[in-house]
C-alpha cells in the first residue's frame, strides 16, 4: 500500500483502497498515508479535498494521527534552512486541517479545546516563521522562558525601528518567507500581541517606555494620548506616572531628547501627572498627587522663562471692523508677575532635580499597599537623611529667583518645599518614643536640624516678599483681590491695614484700584473680626462703585462722592439727564443716598420726552446718537409705576403741552399717552380725541406751505420753525383753537388726494361736513379740473377727456353727494358739468345734475317756494342735457359737421339728415373700405336722448325712398342690371334702414309693398316702379329660400314678376296701359314692333324695345338696323357699347349696314373729346376702347394704324403699342412694331403697362408690350435705363428666361456693378437648377460662370 501511493498518481488513492478492502483493513491507515504524503508536499486544497470526502469519525482518527505525527516533526530545531522551510509548510497545513475539524466537531467540549490549543500552537509557529523569520520548535514553545525571550527581542527591535532615526534605521522588513512583502512595523506588533496572547494595552505599554528610552518625546506622547484615549485604567495610570517620572529624571541630567517643534514640554509632563491621576489606583494616587504638585510648579516656572506672553489679551467681541484691537486691552483676571525672564537652561535643571528628590524615580522598586515613593509620605530609613538631596537644589533655585525678581516664584516654593520637609518629618515621627527606637538619635536630630532651618528660611521669605508682592498686586490694572487677601494674611493686622489705606490715598481718582483694596480691606476685616475697619471699606465700596457706574456714563467728578456728599444731589439732576440711564439705577442711587425719588423719576420722565427738542443733550451723551421717540415713550411708561404720586408729574406735562412744537407729533404724543396713563383729572380736554387727531395727522402729508396764521401762532409762543412744518400740520391750531382757525387751517389742503384723511379729521373735531364737502368741490374745481381743462384745450384735445380728469370728476360727484342740503348739491354739480368739454363726461355730469336737482324737487313740497324754483331749474337742466348730449353724440359717431350740429334742437330732422349721410352708399358699394359711422347706433341713441319715435321715423324715410315721386332717370333703368342696386341712392338707403329689422320682418315688409296696392307705412298708392324697387331690394337681402317661404311662389317666378315690373314699369312711364297678365299674355314680337313703330322717336322707347329684343331674341335685322341708327343719333354711346358686345354673338346681325358704323364710332368715341394728357375719366374711356377693340369682330374694316396714331397724340404709347398688335398681318405687323419701337422709349412703355395694363382683359397683351420693350432695350444693349430702377428685376427676370444672362452680366461687370452681376448669375443658376458650391464666395461663382461662358 505504501509503495502503491507513493507512485503519486491521480489513481494512487483509489488503488490502495482496493487493496485494503480486499485485506477487509480499516481504510484509515490509508488515509493518514495520503494525507501525510499531500501535507509534506504543501497540498492544502487537496488535503481538504480528502477530509471532506470522509466521514467524520474517520476524519477525526485521521487528523488526530495527522497532528501526532506533525508534533514529532516539529520536535526538535533543525539545522538546515530547507528542512525549516518544510516544516513550517506541515505547521501552516495542520493549521488549516484543525480548522476544517473544528468547524465539523460538534458536541464534545473537551477535544474542541484540545484542537483549538493545537490550532494556536501550530498558528504560532507558522506565523512567527512567515512574518518574524523566527522558527521556534514544539519544545521551545512550550518553554515560557524562551517565549519571554523571544518577545522582548522582538519588541526591542520594533522599538528600533520605530523611534531611532532615518538614517539609523535598517531597510524595510521583509517575511521569512522570502515572498518580498513589506510588512509595517506596527502590523507585526499587532501580530506579535496576537501570537503571545499580549493586549494591544501591553505592547503600547512597552512601547512607550522604549521610545523614551530612544528619547523621542513626540511618539511617547502620542503613544500614551492613545493609551488615555482608549484605555482608562489602572495600568495606563501607571504607565503615565512612570514616563512622567522617566521624563523630570531626563530633564534633571540633561539627557538629549528629540522634542517636536513647539511643544511646551513642562506642560506636557504636567498634563501627564494629572491624567495619571485621574486613573490610577488608589495606592498610587498620593505619588500622582505630590507628582503634579511638583510638575506644576515647574511649569510656572518654566514660564516665566518665555517671552511670549505679555499678561493681556486684545479684546475680539466686538464685530466692527474699523477699530484698532489694540486699543483696548482686557488684562487677565488673575495675577502675573512681572519680574525678568529666567534662564531656562540653568533653572530647569534644578526644579526638575527637586521634583526628583520629592517624587524619586523607582519603576522596580516593590512597594507594598499605601507605600508611597513620595517624600512627604515616604517612609524613612535608618542611616539615611531623605531631606538632605532637596537642600541644595532649594537654595540654589531661591537664590536664583530673587535675584531675577520672582517673589511669588520663590515664596511659593518656599511654601511648597518647607511643607514636604515638614510632613515628612512629622509623617515619620508621630510618636517620640518609637521613633528613638527605629532610629539612632543622631539621624533624628539632623533631620530635625534640617526642617528648622528650612522652616527660619521660609519664615524670612514670607515677611520679606508678602509686602512686595502687595505693591506689585495693587499696582496691576485688574487686581487679584484673592490673591491680595492671601498675601495680607501673612503680615500683621497693623501693617497691613495701614498698608492698605496708604494705596487708597495714592489712588487718586483710579476708582477700580481703590474698588479692588477696598473690597480686600473688607474681606480682610471680616476675618479679623475689626468692626470699625469694615464699616469704613464697605462705605467706601459703595461710593466708589457709584464712581464707577457713574464715570461709565461719562459723568465726572473732580472729587468722589464720599469726599462731598452735597455733590449727590447735584448728580442726580445730570443723571436723570443721561440717555444710558434706567430707572432702576436712579431708584437705587436715590436709595443708597436717601434723597427724593419721585422728584428725579418725573424730572427723568420730563427729559425723555423732551429730548432733542431744543437740541440739548444729557453729560456723557454722544449728539449724533438719537433713540426714536417710542423708545423713549416705553422707558417713560416703565417709569410710571415707581411714581408714589403722579399729579405733579401731569400738571407739568400738561403745561408743558402747550409749549411744545405743534409739529412735533411723537413728542405730542408721548406727553398725551403719559397723561392718560397718569389717569388723573387735572386735564380740561378730551385725550383721546386728542390722540385719534394725532393718528390722522400722522398718516397725512400737508401740501401748502404754513400761512400767516400758523406763523404768528409760533410767534406768540416763541417756538422756531421747525423743518417738520413742510409737511406737517399744526396741532395746536386743529385742536385747541376755534373752529374758524381750524377751517383757515384746512382749506388750503383740500385736494382729492388729502379729502379722505381731512374728512377724517373733521368728523373727529364735530364740524360741519356740508362745509368740508363744499369747499372740497370750490378747490378741487378750481386748483384741479379747470387747469387741466384747460391743458386739454391748449393741446387741442378738448373732446378727449383724459382719465385723469375722469377721476377728478369723479371725486368731486363723490363730495356733492355727500352734501345734505340739495340746493347746494345742485348747484355744485352744474357748476363742475359747465366747466367740462364737450364728451362723454360732460354728459354724464349733466344727468348727475338732473339726478341733484329731482332729488331737489323731491326734497321740496308744492306750495314751498323752493319747489317752483327746482321745477325751473330742472327744466333748464334737462334741454341743456338733451342738446349737450345729441352734440356729444355726433362728436362720438364722427357726424359732428356744421350742417348736422345746425339740426341739435330738430331731433327728427336730424335723424333723417343722417340717414342720408353719404356713407350708406359707399359702404354697400365698398363694404370692407373703410371704417363708416354707425348711422343706426347714433339715430336710436339720439332718439332716446330726444324722447323721439325711431321706428316711426324708420318707416317714414323707407315710405319716402321706396314710393319715388319723380321718374327714374334713363340711364338708370337697365334690364340686364336690374339686380344691381349700386346705381341708385334710395335703394342703398332701403337696405341700410332695413339692416336695424330681423331679416324675416324686412322681408315680409318689402313682400308686401311688391305685392299690394297701397304703402303699408302711410296708404300711398302703389305703381309698378314702387312694387320693382321693393322686389329689387327683396332679392337684395334674403336669400332663395326666405323669399320662396314667404311669397310661396320660386325664386325663378319672383324674378320674373320683377322682370315684369321693370317693364311695366317703363309702359307705365310712356303711359301704355298694360297689366301683369296682359303683358304675359301678348305676342312679344309684335308689341316690340308695335311700340317701335309708334315710340321710336323716344328715347326711352328705343331703349326699352332694345332690351325687350335681346329679352326675348328678337333679331330682325331691319328692326336692330334701325335700333343702332337711332342709338347713334341719340348719341347713347356707352349703351351702345354694352348692346355691341352682346349682339357680336348674334352673326346674322354683322350683315346690317351700321353694324360697321355703329363699331367705329363707339371705338373712336373717347378720341373727339380726349386731350393730352388725358384726365382721369378720359384716360377710363381710351381703356375701355383699347377693350372694345379687342373685342371687335371686324378688325380687318378698322383703321388700327389710324387708332394707334390716336393713342400717339395722347401719349399712351403701350395702347398704341398693342393696337399694332392686333394687325392681322403679320409681317405688316412686325414691320410697324418695329418701326414703333425704334421711335418709343421703352422705359416709358413698361410704366405705362404697369399703370394701365396689368388688370382685366387686357393683362395678356401686357405681357407681349412687356416683352417686346425688353427685348428692344436688350438688343441695344440700352441697360442702363434700368440699373438701379424698379425695372431692372423684370430685365433680370427676361434675359434668364431668354438665356441671355451672359450678356447682362458682362455688361454689369464692365460697368463695375459686381453685386447686381452676383445676383443675376444666382438667380440664374438657381433657376436652371445648377448647385452651387456652398464654400466658395459670390465672386467666385461670378468668375467660374463667365469663364465656363468662354
Amino acid at each position: 500500500v505504501k509503495f502503491i501511493l507513493k507512485q503519486g498518481l491521480p489513481s494512487s488513492l483509489d488503488d490502495a483502497l482496493k487493496v485494503l478492502h480486499a485485506y477487509l483493513l480499516s481504510p484509515v491507515e490509508v488515509y493518514f498515508l495520503h494525507l501525510k504524503h499531500l501535507a509534506s508536499n504543501d497540498k492544502r486544497d487537496d488535503c481538504l479535498s480528502l477530509l471532506k470526502s470522509l466521514t467524520l469519525n474517520e476524519a477525526e482518527t485521521t487528523v488526530m494521527r495527522l497532528v501526532t505525527w506533525a508534533q514529532l516533526k516539529i520536535q526538535n530545531q533543525p539545522d538546515d534552512p530547507e528542512w525549516k522551510k518544510q516544516l513550517v509548510s506541515i505547521a501552516k497545513t495542520m493549521a488549516v486541517i484543525i480548522k476544517f475539524l473544528l468547524r465539523n466537531q460538534k458536541g464534545n467540549t473537551l477535544e474542541k479545546e484540545a484542537c483549538e490549543n493545537l490550532l494556536n500552537k501550530f498558528e504560532t509557529i507558522a506565523n512567527l516563521q512567515e512574518y518574524f523569520d523566527v522558527f521556534i520548535s514544539l519544545k521551545d514553545y512550550e518553554n515560557p522562558q524562551v517565549l519571554l525571550q523571544l518577545y522582548e527581542g522582538q519588541v526591542e527591535a520594533c522599538a528600533s525601528m520605530l523611534f531611532t532615526s532615518k538614517s539609523e534605521r535598517e531597510p524595510d522588513y521583509t517575511d521569512g518567507s522570502n515572498t518580498n512583502v513589506k510588512i509595517s512595523t506596527e502590523t507585526r506588533l499587532y501580530k506579535l500581541s496576537l501570537l503571545f496572547q499580549n493586549s494591544e494595552q501591553d505592547v503600547a505599554s512597552e512601547l512607550a517606555l522604549k521610545a523614551l528610552s530612544y528619547g523621542n518625546v513626540g511618539e511617547t506622547v502620542n503613544i500614551c494620548s492613545e493609551l488615555y484615549g482608549q484605555h482608562k485604567n489602572d495600568q495606563t495610570g501607571q504607565v503615565l506616572f512612570h514616563v512622567a517620572q522617566k521624563l523630570c529624571q531626563m530633564l534633571e541630567t540633561n539627557v538629549p531628547l528629540i522634542i517636536p517643534t513647539g511643544m511646551n514640554l513642562p506642560a506636557v509632563i504636567y498634563e501627564l501627572a494629572c491624567r495619571a491621576a485621574t486613573i490610577c489606583s488608589t495606592d498610587l494616587l498620593l505619588d500622582c498627587e505630590e507628582l503634579c504638585k511638583n510638575t506644576r510648579a515647574a511649569t510656572d516656572v518654566y514660564r516665566q522663562c518665555l517671552i511670549d506672553d505679555y499678561g493681556f489679551r486684545t479684546k475680539v467681541t466686538t464685530l466692527e471692523t474699523d477699530k484698532n484691537p489694540y486699543d483696548e486691552w482686557t488684562f487677565e483676571d488673575f495675577f502675573t508677575e512681572d519680574g525678568i525672564v529666567l534662564d531656562h537652561l540653568s533653572v530647569m535643571p534644578v526644579m526638575y532635580e527637586i521634583a526628583t528628590s520629592f517624587v524619586p524615580f523607582s519603576p522596580d522598586k516593590k512597594l507594598y499597599p499605601l507605600e508611597c515613593v513620595g517624600l512627604p509620605l515616604s517612609p524613612g530609613v535608618e542611616g539615611e537623611n531623605h531631606l538632605k538631596p532637596v537642600s541644595t537644589p532649594i537654595t540654589i533655585l531661591l537664590q536664583n529667583l530673587q535675584e531675577y525678581s520672582q517673589l511669588q516664584l520663590a515664596l511659593q516654593l518656599t511654601i511648597n518645599s518647607f511643607g514636604n520637609c515638614h510632613q515628612h518629618f512629622v509623617s515619620n515621627n508621630m510618636n517620640f518614643d518609637l521613633t528613638k527606637k527605629l532610629f539612632v538619635g543622631q539621624d533624628l536630630k539632623e533631620i530635625k536640624e534640617f526642617v528648622i532651618n528650612i522652616g527660619n528660611m521660609a519664615f524670612s521669605i514670607i515677611k520679606k516678599n508678602s509686602p512686595a508682592l502687595l505693591h506689585k498686586l495693587f499696582n496691576c490694572r485688574v487686581v487679584d483681590t484673592d490673591l491680595a487677601l492671601a498675601y495680607c494674611t501673612l503680615l500683621p493686622k497693623q501693617v497691613v491695614f495701614e498698608k492698605l489705606w496708604n494705596v487708597i490715598g495714592d489712588a487718586w481718582q483710579n476708582y477700580n484700584k481703590i474698588l479692588a483694596v477696598a473690597i480686600v480691606g473688607a474681606q480682610l476685616a471680616d476675618l479679623l473680626q475689626e468692626e470699625q475697619q469694615k464699616e469704613k471699606f464697605s462705605s467706601l465700596i459703595i461710593d466708589t462703585e457709584w464712581c464707577l457706574k457713574l464715570s461709565k456714563l461719562g459723568i465726572s467728578f473732580q472729587s468722589t462722592l464720599r469726599d462731598n456728599p452735597a455733590k449727590r444731589k447735584e448728580c442726580a439732576l445730570i443723571l436723570v439727564q443721561n440717555p444710558n440711564v434706567n430707572p432702576e439705577l436712579i431708584m437705587q442711587y436715590c436709595s443708597a443716598f436717601e434723597l427724593n425719588s419721585d422728584v428725579a423719576l418725573k424730572l427723568y420722565i420730563e427729559t425723555l420726552l423732551l429730548r432733542d427738542t431744543n437740541g440739548q443733550h444729557g453729560e456723557g451723551e454722544p449728539a449724533d446718537i438719537k433713540q426714536s421717540p417710542a423708545e423713549l415713550l416705553e422707558r417713560a411708561i416703565e417709569v410710571m409705576p415707581l411714581l408714589k404720586s403722579k399729579t405733579d408729574l401731569v400738571i407739568s406735562l400738561s403745561g408743558t403741552l402747550h409749549k411744545m412744537d405743534p409739529y412735533n407729533y411723537e413728542i405730542i404724543e408721548s406727553a398725551l399717552k403719559i397723561i392718560k396713563l397718569a389717569n388723573e383729572v387735572a386735564v380740561n380736554y378730551n385725550l383721546d380725541q386728542a390722540l385719534s387727531l394725532l393718528q390722522h395727522l400722522y398718516s397725512y402729508k400737508r401740501i401748502s406751505a404754513p400761512g400767516n396764521l400758523e406763523l404768528q401762532y409760533l410767534q406768540k409762543h416763541s417756538i422756531d420753525l421747525s423743518p417738520m412744518a413742510e409737511s406737517r400740520l399744526p396741532f395746536h391750531l386743529l385742536f385747541f383753537e376755534t373752529t374758524q382757525r381750524f377751517w383757515n387751517i384746512i382749506s388750503s389742503e383740500l385736494s382729492e388726494e388729502t379729502f379722505a384723511t381731512l374728512l377724517l379729521i373733521s368728523k373727529l373735531m364735530k364740524v360741519s361736513l356740508d362745509t368740508l364737502h363744499m369747499k372740497a368741490v370750490d378747490h378741487v374745481l378750481a386748483k384741479s379740473l379747470k387747469p387741466k381743462v384747460l391743458q386739454l384745450t391748449n393741446e387741442g384735445c378738448i373732446s378727449q377727456i383724459s382719465k385723469e380728469i375722469a377721476e377728478t370728476v369723479h371725486n368731486i360727484q363723490s363730495y356733492i353727494l355727500a352734501i345734505t342740503n340739495p340746493e347746494w348739491a345742485t348747484a355744485s354739480s352744474h357748476r363742475v358739468a359747465q366747466e367740462l368739454p364737450t364728451g362723454p363726461e360732460k354728459i354724464q355730469a349733466l344727468k348727475f345734475c338732473l339726478q341733484m336737482s329731482e332729488n331737489w324737487l323731491k326734497s321740496t313740497a308744492p306750495t314751498e317756494k323752493a319747489h317752483q324754483k327746482a321745477e325751473d331749474s330742472l327744466s333748464k337742466l334737462r334741454v341743456e342735457y338733451e342738446n349737450s348730449a345729441t352734440a356729444n353724440l355726433l362728436r362720438i359717431h364722427n357726424l359732428n359737421s356744421p350742417e348736422y350740429l345746425k339740426l341739435i334742437k330738430l331731433p327728427a330732422k336730424l335723424i333723417c339728415s343722417l340717414y342720408e349721410h353719404h356713407s350708406i352708399e359707399e359702404r354697400l358699394k365698398y363694404p370692407t373700405a373703410k371704417d363708416y359711422p354707425d348711422i343706426h347706433t347714433a339715430t336710436a341713441d339720439l332718439a332716446e336722448i330726444n324722447g323721439r319715435d325711431i321706428n316711426k321715423i324708420r318707416f317714414t324715410l323707407l315710405e319716402e325712398y321706396l314710393c319715388l315721386s319723380t321718374k327714374p332717370a334713363l340711364d338708370t333703368r337697365s334690364q340686364d342690371n336690374f339686380n344691381n342696386l349700386q346705381e341708385d341712392a334710395a335703394l342703398m338707403r332701403v337696405i341700410y334702414l332695413l339692416q336695424t329689422y330681423p331679416i324675416d320682418y324686412s322681408a315680409k315688409l318689402l313682400y308686401t309693398v311688391a305685392t299690394g296696392s297701397s304703402s303699408p307705412f302711410g296708404g300711398t298708392q302703389l305703381s309698378f316702379s314702387h312694387r320693382s324697387r321693393a322686389l329689387q331690394c327683396l332679392l337684395h337681402i334674403a336669400d332663395s329660400e326666405t323669399i320662396a317661404n314667404i311669397s310661396r311662389q320660386s325664386i325663378e317666378q319672383v324674378k320674373c314678376y320683377l322682370k315684369y315690373c321693370i317693364c311695366l314699369t317703363e309702359f307705365e312711364i310712356l303711359n301704355i296701359p298694360y297689366t301683369i297678365e296682359s303683358f304675359h299674355n301678348s305676342p312679344k314680337e309684335g308689341m316690340i314692333k308695335g311700340l317701335w313703330k309708334n315710340h321710336n322717336h323716344e328715347p326711352r322707347a328705343v331703349r326699352l324695345v332694345t332690351e325687350l329684343s335681346l329679352e326675348y331674341k328678337v333679331y330682325d335685322p331691319q328692326l336692330w338696323n334701325g335700333i343702332l341708327q337711332k342709338l347713334l343719333a341719340f348719341n347713347m354711346v356707352d349703351y351702345l357699347r354694352k348692346v355691341l358686345v352682346t349682339i357680336t354673338a348674334i352673326h346674322p346681325l354683322w350683315q346690317i349696314p351700321t353694324f360697321t358704323r355703329a363699331w367705329r364710332s363707339v371705338i373712336l368715341a373717347p378720341f373727339l373729346s380726349a386731350s393730352c394728357p388725358p384726365s382721369p375719366k378720359q384716360l377710363d374711356a381710351c381703356y375701355e376702347s383699347f377693350v372694345l377693340l379687342i373685342k371687335c369682330p371686324i378688325l380687318l374694316d378698322l383703321d388700327l394704324i389710324g387708332i394707334a396714331k390716336q393713342y400717339v397724340q395722347l401719349e399712351l404709347m403701350a395702347f398704341a403699342l398693342g393696337c399694332l398688335l392686333l394687325i392681322p398681318y403679320s409681317e405688316k405687323r412686325k414691320q410697324q412694331i418695329q418701326g414703333f419701337l425704334l421711335s418709343v422709349d421703352p422705359v416709358i412703355l413698361l410704366q405705362q403697362v404697369i399703370n394701365h395694363m396689368t388688370t382685366g382683359e387686357v393683362a395678356g397683351y401686357a405681357c407681349k408690350i412687356k416683352e417686346l420693350a425688353l427685348d428692344s432695350i436688350a438688343d441695344k444693349k440700352q441697360y442702363e435705363k434700368l440699373i438701379g430702377t424698379k425695372f431692372f428685376p423684370f430685365l433680370k427676370q427676361h434675359m434668364i428666361d431668354n438665356k441671355r444672362v451672359e450678356e447682362l452680366a458682362i455688361y454689369l461687370v464692365d460697368r463695375s456693378r459686381l453685386d447686381d452681376a452676383i445676383s443675376v448669375v444666382t438667380e440664374y443658376l438657381t433657376h436652371e437648377g445648377r448647385p452651387i458650391k456652398s464654400n466658395s464666395s459670390p465672386a467666385e461663382i461670378l468668375t467660374e460662370f463667365l469663364h465656363e461662358r468662354k
